[in-house]
């Protein structure tokens, strides 16, 4: 960073914890002056509009200008370790904790978690300063491709992030079980997770409700066997890069997929399980275990679609699926 440059620091005035790095944040001399601006009420700043033209969300980290470099999350707090002064307890920390690496990329998913908690609590919305509001969650997801999808894909697709969006479906699927879901049924019932069971045209309910305070949606499956009370079968779906999806569901078990479409449907390829542990996901080795997921969605005409997913084991071969057709009844 070149000396006596303007540092710029981007933060959200809603935030406590935000504000309070704001306050505290003292930048060497040599270095240049500090200037705070508060994404909510500067929106209109040239830094700001600098920033929204790169593409970096303010709803998922600070960014720090230097007059030349714009440093975005993690690299801010980065920054802010190297560059602050060592003359009060929350630069020391700073120092002591973002200069390296690791913990750097550690601490920061939980602080950003505690950020939008905190938000969450007050009922304050997100600054959404790249207007993610007007756009499908999945728009980024599919990328380019979302051009040539269907129109009920689009329609099936069709919640925004930080808002209220619903969208309702309703079809029948044929449930199938064996190997070991079918021994551990009991387990899976317990946990919520899958239904274990063996029926045909069994009704289904499904609700995608998008997030006030996050990217993700709610998807909320209630599927109404003939042998037992309707049952609820909930998880999120949470974006990642690109078209990298994960699904977590309960307990924090995630299945981590790539999200494509090609061959005139949407295919959902299995790329491992993760624990989502405080804004971290971390690997876990279960696929030989619990088998390997895939999807895939057809479209029909402008209200229905086909899906099939399946779980196929190396050692039992396929040990679930559940297929059916879907009509999108409400956006």
């Amino acid at each position: 960073m070149s000396k006596n440059n303007d540092i710029y620091f981007i933060y959200d005035g809603e935030c406590p914890l935000c504000r309070h790095a704001a306050m505290a944040l003292k930048i060497k001399r040599a270095y240049g002056e500090l200037h705070l601006l508060n994404a909510r009420t500067e929106a209109g700043h040239p830094v700001i509009s600098a920033i929204n033209k790169l593409g970096l969300d303010l709803d998922e980290g600070m960014v720090i200008y230097d007059g030349q470099n714009f440093f975005h999350g993690q690299e801010a707090l980065f920054f802010m370790a190297r560059f602050g002064e060592n003359k009060n307890l929350f630069n020391i920390t700073n120092r002591l904790l973002f200069r390296s690496t690791r913990l750097n990329n550690i601490i920061y998913s939980w602080l950003r978690g505690v950020r939008n908690q905190l938000l969450r609590i007050k009922g304050i919305e997100r600054i959404d300063n790249l207007g993610l509001k007007a756009k499908p969650i999945f728009k980024a997801v599919f990328g380019d491709d979302w051009q040539n999808l269907p129109l009920i894909m689009k329609k099936h697709y069709a919640n925004r992030p930080y808002t209220h969006d619903v969208t309702v479906a309703n079809g029948t699927l044929d449930v199938m079980c064996g190997g070991p879901i079918r021994i551990f049924a009991w387990l899976f019932w317990l946990i919520r997770g899958i239904p274990p069971c063996n029926e045909t045209d069994v009704p289904v309910d499904v609700y995608f409700k998008s997030d006030q305070h996050a990217k993700c949606f709610h998807f909320h499956r209630v599927f109404h066997f003939k042998t037992r009370k309707a049952y609820h079968f909930k998880s999120r779906m949470i974006p990642i890069k690109d078209d990298e999806v994960i699904e977590v569901m309960p307990f924090r078990i995630g299945w981590r997929m790539h999200y494509v479409w090609e061959d005139e449907r949407v295919n959902l390829k299995h790329k491992g399980y993760v624990l989502s542990a405080f804004g971290h996901f971390i690997p876990l080795p279960l696929t030989f275990l619990m088998g390997q997921g895939n999807a895939e969605e057809v479209a029909i005409d402008d209200d229905r679609f086909n899906m099939i997913m399946t779980i196929t084991h190396p050692w039992w071969g396929k040990i679930y699926e559940y297929k059916g057709l879907f009509t999108i009844k409400e956006v």
